[in-house]
Parts: C-alpha cells; sequence; structure tokens
C-alpha cells in the first residue's frame, strides 16, 4: 500500500509542476488550470494523510485506503473533464455563432458594395 501511496504523491507532484509551467509558458489558462491544481493538491494532501485516508476507506467501506484514493482520484479528474468537456461546448457553439455573424456582415458589405457600384 505505501508503494500506491507514494506514486500517487509523485504523479500529483508532477500534475503540479505541469500545470504551473504549462500556465507559466501561457499554454493553459489559469481559470482553467484551477481546477486540475485542486484536485492534484487533494490527491497530494490524500496520500500523505493517512489517518483522512483511512476515515475514507471505513466510510466508502473499502479495505485498502490506498483504493479507496483511486477511487477518489478518479471521480475527482472525471469531474474535471466533465467541467473541460462544457467549457469546450460552451466555446464551440459561440465559434459557430461567431461565424454565423461575420457571414451575415460580409454578405451585407458585398450587397452595399454591389449597391454602390
Amino acid at each position: 500500500m505505501e508503494g500506491l501511496l507514494n506514486l500517487l504523491t509523485g504523479i500529483s507532484v508532477v500534475l503540479i509542476v505541469l500545470v504551473l509551467v504549462s500556465v507559466r509558458r501561457m499554454h493553459v489558462r489559469v481559470e482553467y488550470s484551477m481546477s486540475w491544481l485542486a484536485a492534484a493538491f487533494a490527491l497530494l494532501v490524500l496520500s500523505r494523510c493517512h489517518v483522512a485516508l483511512n476515515y475514507i476507506a471505513a466510510a466508502l467501506r473499502i479495505d485498502s485506503p490506498a483504493l479507496a484514493l483511486l477511487t477518489l482520484a478518479g471521480c475527482l479528474f472525471l469531474l474535471v473533464v466533465f467541467r473541460l468537456s462544457v467549457v469546450v461546448s460552451a466555446l464551440k457553439d459561440a465559434n459557430i455563432a461567431l461565424a454565423q455573424r461575420v457571414a451575415i456582415l460580409e454578405y451585407h458589405i458585398r450587397s452595399h458594395e454591389e449597391h454602390q457600384a
């Protein structure tokens, strides 16, 4: 169990570093990085806090605290991915609306130019 918890600690530290580097290089916007940072910090804290992890495992009725942590991590990251899917969907809808408005404006410009010629 301790080996798995150490692995999860390492993964969470690597994720935190990757997110911070990506924000610094402007590959990821700050508002989208916050959910990744929160999930990674939660994973880091829970992988090091055995008392909380044992309590969570008992509450979930899972024998292994490490398995309880993996279950929680999976749920956390599914929530993050869902949140980002909602953002991407909204951006796609906004992009379609913007493309339609540009097409309408181009049509008006062309008809105005033809009317003047």
